[in-house]
């Protein structure tokens, strides 16, 4: 049964200027285009699902507006920042501290307990260990597996090992959440209820979220849509319509 999801750090922004975007983005991988002049725009507190099947390049953008990857050609701003103009260590502290991430299988630290694989994101940010746990204790709080905070990852179910993922990316209240296939590798009532914490819970403490998916379930969660063909969006950037949340997915 899905639970209500309260939050103990809550932040309220305004939607106007892009938060985050891109312009003119292309990336090569030797002879394949993989990026071939994309222009993206994230709002403020939006959440914006990225579509298109395997090898469109889809989840190069998601690494290029990250700035896991450096593109070859054109900009990525947040907030006023060229990102692609950074060094590699000014861009591993951006996606350290500004920056959340949530994968297909979570990729917790299977040797931490879940106390620990939140706590420890707020310490690589500089938060000193005590106050550290003491936010990540309310996030596994806030996103109800506080029953889990001393189990490892491989003791969890995969719907309470992804929440536990959740409170990770936004313990340290970034200012964008990128998601790669979040349920990808969970059933649809369990990805469904996954969406839905994720989605509540980025809007909650004011960031916008970015999830790659090839599912319309879930792309249906997020505010807007964009379809990526060939290193290409090759469809208009709209809103998802309401009519496409299945009936029993739609947020309370």
């Amino acid at each position: 049964m899905s639970q209500t999801v309260t939050h103990p750090l809550v932040v309220t922004t305004s939607r106007h200027d892009p938060r985050l975007s891109g312009r003119g983005l292309v990336k090569r991988y030797g002879s394949t285009t993989a990026l071939a002049g994309v222009d993206i725009d994230l709002g403020e507190e939006e959440a914006l699902a990225i579509m298109g099947p395997s090898g469109s390049g889809k989840s190069t953008l998601l690494h290029v507006l990250a700035g896991v990857l450096v593109p070859d050609e054109g900009a990525v701003t947040l907030r006023g920042r060229r990102v692609e103009r950074l060094s590699e260590r000014e861009r591993s502290l951006l996606r350290r501290g500004r920056y959340g991430f949530v994968f297909q299988h979570g990729q917790l630290l299977s040797e931490l307990t879940a106390l620990e694989n939140v706590a420890i994101a707020s310490m690589l940010d500089g938060e000193p260990r005590a106050q550290a746990q003491e936010l990540a204790v309310q996030w596994l709080a806030a996103l109800g597996v506080a029953d889990e905070r001393d189990r490892r990852p491989g003791e969890m179910s995969g719907g309470q090992a992804q929440r536990v993922a959740v409170a990770r990316a936004l313990v340290t209240r970034p200012d964008v959440v990128f998601a790669d296939e979040p349920t990808g590798s969970l059933d649809q009532a369990t990805g469904q209820d996954v969406m839905r914490v994720l989605t509540e819970s980025t809007r909650a403490v004011g960031a916008s979220l970015v999830v790659v998916t090839h599912d319309a379930s879930v792309a249906a969660w997020c505010d807007r849509r964009v379809d990526v063909r060939d290193g290409l969006v090759v469809a208009p950037q709209h809103a998802v319509p309401a009519d496409a949340v299945p009936a029993d997915a739609v947020p309370a």
